[in-house]
């Protein structure tokens, strides 16, 4: 190689740019942790990966891809030591983190390099150094000021980063590729694909880390894409099923109300007749027990009423106690998929819990409906033994793959959001609680 070439970037500044692009990215994922425990852990970053770069600078050109494998897996360890994601979402944010810094040092050098001949300076100058530092500055903060903005205005799922090994392949593929094919002419002149002049060298590299890091952006965005579609298509199936849910509920009720109707006509008939004092007061009781089914569910909205009479039946069925408090009036300005949406899947959800509890006595559901001022509040309460873990304030699924459950909280939360109202979730002292407030324009009397 000529000489002129191994003149290259300095190993600083690679070790400057890795860990920008390594802070970029845990600055915008989920991190584990927070305030002055995470600037330290980043700050014992920055140093080591400046001391392993720098002790690496003079070894053998053998030794460059071991070199720089090791300073990608230094990347890994910070990046899956701040970030609370999968590990195989570290490798993935870390190869999108080594390109974008390839991308920003070798831009800052070609920049540097055009600044230099330009001006006709000569290196080791105060000057010239002084004016390096100018042009790090300002190349590094563009280039990871662009970065950090492309993601911040981006709400992507966590679920995106919930890879498998084989989704692995494309983005790690995508940049070693980038990565060899952009630093090719630094160990080979004399192929098809590299070049023997210097201009020509720093735009090759410049121009396929860009190209790999855009290819690599346009593969989030559509993996995000996708599984916000996924999400939604998940959700509009949960509403759906909780719609097809109340009209089988209330088909069912509509026949048992025939059914109780028709007992009264019944014991009217069997009151006439000369019966034992002891049927007439099995009669009483019967008649009793349909008063308590009339009485029962009449919240003031027959949507409302048709959920909680389903709920009620399967909960009598399993032992589980469900009290309601509700003044289902003031769901009136609400959509009857809304309701059911919010109602069906947050009684589903306590009734899944309950199912779980041994001791039936401790299989307790109230539910209260009530205004506020000017809100509705709705308030779903359940007795729960397991411990939960809360992600973006809600609960982690127990389900084997979190990644394709708790579509029916998300939903709850998208349907209160519609309304301009806010749910939020607690869990202390063995109770699992559900708030949902929704503003209305006037208080309803």
């Amino acid at each position: 190689m000529n000489q002129v070439y191994l003149s290259d970037i300095p190993r600083l500044f690679t070790a400057a740019a890795e860990w920008c692009a390594c802070v970029v990215f845990i600055l915008n994922h989920p991190r584990r942790l927070t305030g002055s425990r995470l600037w330290s852990v980043l700050g014992v970053g920055l140093a080591v990966q400046c001391l392993f770069l720098q002790l690496t600078d003079e070894l053998h050109i053998a030794l460059w891809l071991p070199c720089m494998a090791g300073a990608v897996g230094l990347m890994f360890l910070l990046i899956a030591a701040c970030c609370g994601i999968p590990l195989a979402g570290a490798v993935y944010l870390t190869a999108w983190a080594f390109l974008t810094a390839e991308f920003a040092a070798s831009l800052e050098w070609q920049l540097w390099s055009y600044t230099r001949r330009l001006l006709g300076l000569e290196t080791g100058s105060g000057y010239t150094l002084g004016l390096s530092l100018l042009v790090l500055t300002a190349v590094y903060a563009g280039v990871f000021a662009l970065m950090h903005g492309l993601q911040s205005r981006r709400a992507d799922p966590d679920t995106a980063l919930a890879f498998q090994p084989r989704d692995l392949w494309p983005p790690v593929v995508i940049s070693i590729t980038c990565f060899l094919m952009s630093n090719l002419s630094f160990v080979y002149t004399n192929t098809p694909f590299s070049s023997s002049a210097i201009e020509g060298i720093y735009n090759i590299r410049t121009l396929m880390d860009l190209a790999g890091v855009a290819m690599l952006y346009a593969c989030h965005v559509q993996r995000c894409e996708l599984y916000i579609q996924r999400e939604l298509d998940a959700m509009q199936n949960i509403l759906q099923n909780q719609y097809v849910q109340y009209k089988q509920s209330r088909e069912s009720i509509d026949v048992v109300n025939r059914k109780y109707h028709d007992l009264k006509h019944q014991i009217a008939v069997l009151r006439a007749e000369q019966d034992p004092q002891r049927r007439l007061d099995f009669l009483d009781g019967m008649e009793a027990e349909i008063k308590t089914y009339e009485a029962q569910n009449k919240t003031g909205n027959s949507v409302l009423d048709t959920v909680l009479t389903g709920k009620s039946l399967y909960c009598a069925r399993h032992g589980i106690e469900l009290t309601c408090v509700a003044d289902g009036a003031r769901l009136d300005f609400m959509d009857v998929m809304d309701i059911c949406s919010i109602f069906g899947n947050m009684l589903d959800n306590a009734i899944e819990c309950e199912l779980q509890i041994k001791e039936k006595k401790k299989r307790l559901i109230h539910l209260a409906v009530y205004g506020k001022k000017d809100f509705l509040v709705i308030r779903c309460e359940n007795y729960c033994e397991t411990a939960l873990e809360f992600q973006d304030g809600l609960p982690v699924s127990t389900k084997g793959d979190g990644a394709y459950h708790g579509f029916g909280v998300k939903s709850i939360r998208c349907a209160a959001e519609k309304y301009g109202g806010t749910m939020t979730i607690h869990h202390q002292n063995r109770w699992f609680e559900v708030n949902i407030v929704i503003p209305v324009k006037a208080p309803v009397v």
